[in-house]
């Protein structure tokens, strides 16, 4: 049966984890801040066979441009090196996808993870993962009128609560551990980042 590693470092969270036949092997999750380049490869390493598998899953964001970039060379290079297939997902659903088997009666709901510069990345889905509101990177007031009184979940929710504190939100963060509970056309993508906004840089002007 095949294996697969799952690696997720698009937030705080660095988080691995080994998966087969839908069930969890192993996994290891911090939260580390900015820490993902010193931590990500010890924490693959004391996975069982020093995570050795027959495929890997990368979390593409979006999230942390660092984070991102950290996850998905790491994941590149292991590729290569084993000579396996990678792909991708993204960090929204697989929150969704926790905060679902956390809350198995949980209806459709906002994931809202932090997006810097004041702004946060939003979008909902029901349990069967379509995406009910699209992705978005929005200021809180304009994340806050998207809601639509749905429960929130995700890092970026204290950004609603400094505006109406009476909403149903949750403090999450994505883990390695629930890319099982995807469903497969979610863990197709490519390998490459999705940053939900433009680059702060621009080209000089010829």
């Amino acid at each position: 049966m095949a294996r697969t590693l799952v690696i997720e470092t698009a937030t705080a969270a660095c988080s691995v984890a080994l998966i087969e036949g839908g069930a969890l092997i192993a996994e290891h999750h911090a939260e580390v801040g900015r820490g993902h380049a010193e931590h990500l490869v010890p924490m693959i390493a004391q996975l069982p066979d020093g995570g050795r598998a027959d495929a890997i899953l990368v979390d593409c964001g979006p999230g942390s441009f660092t984070g991102i970039r950290v996850g998905i060379a790491a994941a590149r290079g292991l590729g290569f090196g084993w000579g396996v297939p990678v792909h991708g997902f993204s960090s929204l659903p697989l929150v969704a996808a926790g905060a679902f088997a956390l809350n198995p009666g949980s209806q459709p709901l906002a994931v809202v993870l932090e997006g810097g510069h004041g702004e946060v990345f939003m979008a909902a889905y029901d349990r069967q993962f379509a995406q009910i509101a699209p992705f978005a990177s929005l200021k809180p007031d304009a994340a806050l009128a998207q809601l639509g009184g749905r429960i929130a979940v995700g890092n970026g929710v204290r950004h609603l609560a400094a505006l109406d504190d009476s909403l149903d939100l949750r403090e999450a963060l994505p883990r390695a551990a629930d890319a099982r509970l995807l469903p497969a056309a979610l863990t197709s993508l490519p390998p490459r980042p999705i940053y939900g906004r433009a680059p702060d840089a621009k080209p000089k002007a010829a």
